[in-house]
């Protein structure tokens, strides 16, 4: 553990984002897997909805530096393909 009061803060500081991050990592998993199974079941109505609201996520998680921006395109762009695919 550390030892000097800035060291401790920096802890601190380090958990706060880690906690921040998982969540938000967590949100991404959650819709792309969201996206993934309303192509597996055909619900057709649903799907470009969910591809929406994945694509505002992600952005949003790139926007925050929590996923690289262009981790965070390549993941839109393999839902796009995904979702045209299908329909």
């Amino acid at each position: 553990m550390a030892n000097h009061k800035s060291a401790l803060k920096r802890a601190r500081q380090t958990e706060n984002k880690r906690m921040r991050n998982k969540t938000t990592k967590t949100r991404v998993k959650n819709v792309v897997k969201d996206v993934r199974l309303a192509v597996g079941d055909g619900a057709n109505d649903q799907i470009v909805e969910k591809l929406n609201a994945a694509k505002s996520t992600i952005d949003k998680a790139a926007k925050k530096g929590v996923i690289h921006k262009r981790a965070a395109g390549r993941k839109i762009s393999r839902l796009a393909r995904l979702v045209n695919s299908a329909s």
